[in-house]
């Protein structure tokens, strides 16, 4: 979409800035429900997965016109800090229920 103006440039920025966020918040709450499914801290790390998705998301950004290295920083960041909300969860979840 082209833009007349600083504007309405801003006002889609906003718009996706939202839609990321809403995202964000929707993954979060898968990334709590799988600590139920993990059976020790290392399932949680689980630095296999991390480097597939890695793989998978720098694909991505070539499909979509994005840069690979841009994409794999925002993504190893956002991942580690679920790593480590998932952490948090899984030692709530073994100190509760063990």
């Amino acid at each position: 979409m082209i833009c007349n103006s600083l504007e309405e440039v801003r006002a889609n920025i906003d718009r996706i800035d939202d839609e990321i966020i809403r995202l964000i918040a929707e993954r979060g709450t898968y990334v709590v429900q799988a600590s139920a499914f993990k059976k020790d801290e290392e399932g949680v790390k689980d630095t296999g997965r991390v480097e597939r998705v890695i793989e998978k998301v720098r694909e991505k950004a070539i499909e979509y016109g994005a840069s690979p290295d841009m994409i794999e920083a925002l993504y190893r960041e956002m991942i580690s800090r679920f790593v480590n909300m998932e952490m948090s969860e899984f030692a709530r979840q073994v100190k509760c229920c063990g």
